[in-house]
This record gives structure tokens, sequence and C-alpha cells, in this order.
């Protein structure tokens, strides 16, 4: 759901997909093929959330700030289950892991990775390309050709979610059994095929 707050109506591009479980508030700006997941809290209430194009926020993260600061995705920022943005600027093409938490004024340099539960404190900047795991949060090395290809390869994934939510997502009743020609994924995980 989007909300109005103040006078300030979320703008999202139509190619992007907002999860009807999601909420998002206020001063927000959202570009092309971006997922927002069900249970993510984009509240641009106090400042503004620019979030550009073919970023993923995945379920249940929060992206908020204190009063007057904006807080930026750069393009395919890559925002993982339950991570915490608070006032943070985030590079393109960086991976947040799961339940990490980023505090006001933290500023993460492009391609850089930060690693599941690391937490970093107001004000820290990290150069680009920087693999940062820990709480607090350390640079242990930089992030190898290898691992960066891997991170792009999955946010790809995410931005073509979106059109496949648009198509495809809807509510729907349980079935009480599993039908013989139940669709599966093939073995790259991208393309549903039907059952043979």
């Amino acid at each position: 759901m989007t909300y109005e707050f103040n006078g300030y109506q979320p703008v999202v591009h139509e190619s992007a997909f907002i999860h009807p479980q999601a909420a998002v508030t206020g001063n927000v700006i959202i570009g092309r093929h971006v997922y927002i997941g069900p249970g993510a809290a984009i509240r641009g209430d106090w400042g503004q959330i620019i979030i550009e194009d073919g970023c993923n926020v995945q379920e249940n993260c929060t992206i908020h700030m204190f009063p007057g600061i904006t807080v930026l995705l750069r393009e395919a920022a890559h925002i993982g289950h339950g991570a915490i943005i608070h006032g943070a600027t985030i590079g393109r093409n960086c991976l947040v892991g799961m339940n990490a938490v980023l505090m006001d004024e933290v500023e993460l340099g492009d391609e850089s990775i930060v690693g599941a539960l690391c937490f970093l404190k107001s004000g820290e900047k990290i150069p680009p390309r920087s693999l940062v795991v820990g709480n607090p949060g350390k640079i242990i090395r930089e992030v190898s050709d290898d691992m960066l290809a891997w991170k792009t390869e999955g946010t790809r994934m995410y931005q073509q979610l979106p059109a496949q939510c648009h198509d495809s997502l809807r509510p729907c009743e349980p079935l009480r059994s599993i039908p013989e020609n139940r669709p599966e994924m093939d073995k790259n995980y991208t393309v549903w095929k039907e059952r043979k």
C-alpha cells in the first residue's frame, strides 16, 4: 500500500512492484523495475527516500531517517530480508545482507557487500568494492570479481520479478492436494515450466 503524508504522495514508476503488504509512505521516489517485498516499511515522513532503477527491498526491511535527511539507494542496490537502512546512502550495485543495520550518514561505496547481521554505525564511510562483516562492521577485504558477478546475477533476478508479479501474482485459495500438472522451476530457478 502507498500512503500520502503531509501532501507528499509516493512516486512509483509503473514497472516497479510494491507488494500489497508493504507500506510506502510520503516523500518516496521509486524507479524502474524496483521490487518491494511484503512487510517492507519505507517511510518518507521526516525526509526523502529515493530508490533508483533496478533496486530491490526484500521482506520486512525498514527504510527511514532522522528529520531532513535523504536516504538514497543507487541503481541496482540489493537490500536483503529484514535489513534496516536508517538515513544511509547505498552505492550502485551494492548488497546489504539479511538483518544488517546501516545507521545515519553511512555511505556505502559502489559495488560493496555488507554481510548478514552486520552493524554499521553512524557516519561510517565505506570505500567502493568493500566486503564488510561483523558487529561493529569491519572491512575484511575487497569484493572479488566472482563475488560481484554472483551479486549482480542475483539482483538481475530481482529486476525481473516486478514484471512477473504484475503478470501473475494474485490472491488465491490454497489447494488441498498437489495437482499433477503443477508448474516447477528450471534448474536455474529463473523460468517456470510445465511438468511433463
